[in-house]
């Protein structure tokens, strides 16, 4: 991943690494609310020899002190220290007990000893430390005195700052269990927020699209959650942005495969309710609205909508033409002022793979090309049947719809290997249903088509809502 991925997860990502973030913090507020206080008090003993005499023997007995710092720093844990300190002050535990809250500790290259007692009363912890002070300076002086009852112990240990009374508890570290806590709650989130990003199977932006193919995008159309109601933006509100977002993919495939002479264009998806047929419709009327003399066929014969949303009559169109029972210029109908014309389905058929790979649809194709400036052949999607391979691979040029936040990666790169397959060269992509805000924005940065052979489709309604393509209301029709 590069900065700007990383960048845009934490945009899309902040409400769940903060979320993890408070929870961080409330666990470790609450872990040292539920805490014993553990208090701390440290008490020093200072390390001398008892002999004086020229400065080569104070010098002599300096290394030795130094040298013995850290053998008295280890008495002062054992049982012989730690007794009498338990006796005097009437402690309830045992020596083993007392070792595991007491640790001392010599400065480098110095001849005191710090003495530490942790305990959860304060004073109890200060009277310990002092008292274990004074305890290991008469052990010592016993150990280290020679037999004989005018023996001197060649060292002195002096307690030189007896322990006071802590006023705050040195554990829990509430700020430090804060800290810790929102590092590790920031942490997960994060880390949630990449796995997450990384098994991602959904295309949600143009970044997803170019890490599978290389394919141009043409285009990007964002998602209208009004698109039911008026499918023909470009007619019905021509200056709004969704309007000109097909106006801009128009603009794009005018200087697409400029040395292809035929200008059609099959338009199809990797599976249903990715708003291929919208797609379709819209950039007919903008090309239309350029001054092209288009032509917009319904080639999906399983499922044809444009006579719908076009608002005109489909029920004699391309199948009757192609088994002979109508002629073409009895079923192509003119719509609106510009110079478009719509080829509605017909009926639908039994075997439309084979009608449209048949030579009579080759023929219509010619015939199409020779007629009309551009042709757009709205067409089923590529994963359920091979309809749209098939009709693809004669018209010379596919054009595939990817809906944002429905299209599987896999999907996509299964329709693009269908048209490899059969030798059908793709114009491009475009990515419908983009948000208009956040990190998947354009700009920025269901199984079930349900079509097989027959006739089933599944939930109209669930697929019109899906892929905002539910039929707008009728409309007249210039004819």
């Amino acid at each position: 991943m590069e900065l700007r991925d990383y960048i845009r997860i934490l945009r899309k990502s902040w409400v769940l690494i903060v979320l993890l973030a408070l929870v961080g913090v409330g666990a470790s507020a609450g872990y040292s609310l539920f805490q014993t206080p553990t208090y701390s008090a440290t008490s020093k003993v200072f390390v001398s020899t008892q002999n004086a005499g020229t400065t080569s023997e104070l010098a002599q007995g300096n290394t030795f002190t130094v040298a013995r710092v850290k053998t008295y720093s280890g008495l002062v844990s054992t049982p012989i220290v730690l007794l009498p300190v338990i006796s005097d002050l009437n402690l309830n535990v045992t020596a083993a007990e007392l070792a595991n809250s007491v640790t001392a500790s010599a400065p480098l290259d110095t001849s005191i000893i710090d003495i530490n007692v942790s305990d959860t009363d304060p004073v109890r912890a200060a009277e310990t430390a002092s008292a274990i002070s004074q305890t290991l300076t008469t052990v010592v002086d016993d150990i280290e005195t020679s037999a004989g009852s005018d023996a001197v112990s060649p060292v002195k240990l002096t307690l030189i700052q007896e322990a006071t009374v802590p006023s705050l508890p040195v554990s829990p570290n509430v700020p430090l269990n804060i800290a810790l806590g929102a590092l590790v709650g920031l942490a997960l989130g994060l880390g949630i927020a990449v796995l997450r990003e990384t098994l991602e199977i959904r295309i949600r932006n143009e970044r997803d699209v170019e890490q599978i193919t290389d394919l141009p995008i043409l285009g990007g159309i964002v998602f209208d959650p009004k698109a039911g109601e008026r499918p023909l933006i470009v007619h019905v509100d021509p200056r709004s942005p969704r309007a000109e977002s097909f106006r801009t993919l128009r603009t794009n495939l005018q200087f697409l495969d400029i040395e292809r002479a035929d200008r059609s264009f099959v338009i199809t998806s990797s599976i249903e309710a990715e708003g291929k047929s919208t797609t379709g419709a819209n950039l007919a009327i903008a090309l239309a609205d350029a001054g092209s003399r288009v032509l917009l066929v319904d080639a999906d014969l399983r499922r044809p909508k444009l006579a719908d949303y076009m608002g005109i009559e489909g029920a004699v169109g391309l199948t009757d033409v192609l088994v002979g029972r109508a002629e073409l210029e009895d079923v192509i109908q003119p719509w609106g002022r510009a110079q478009l014309f719509v080829l509605p389905g017909g009926r639908i058929p039994p075997n439309p793979s084979e009608l449209l790979g048949s030579a009579r649809m080759t023929h219509l194709i010619a015939e199409f090309n020779r007629t009309f400036d551009v042709v757009i052949f709205d067409a089923a999607p590529l994963l359920p049947v091979t309809d749209a391979a098939i009709l693809a691979k004669n018209v010379g040029g596919a054009i595939i719809v990817v809906a944002a936040g429905r299209t599987h990666k896999n999907q996509l790169k299964s329709a693009i290997s269908v048209l490899d397959n059969v030798g059908a060269p793709i114009s491009g992509l475009v990515l419908t249903m983009l948000p208009t805000k956040g990190p998947d924005a354009y700009g920025y940065g269901r199984y079930g088509y349900g079509y097989g052979y027959g006739y089933g489709y599944g939930s109209d309604l669930e697929a019109e809502q899906a892929a905002e393509i539910e039929p707008p209301r009728r409309s007249r029709a210039k004819k």
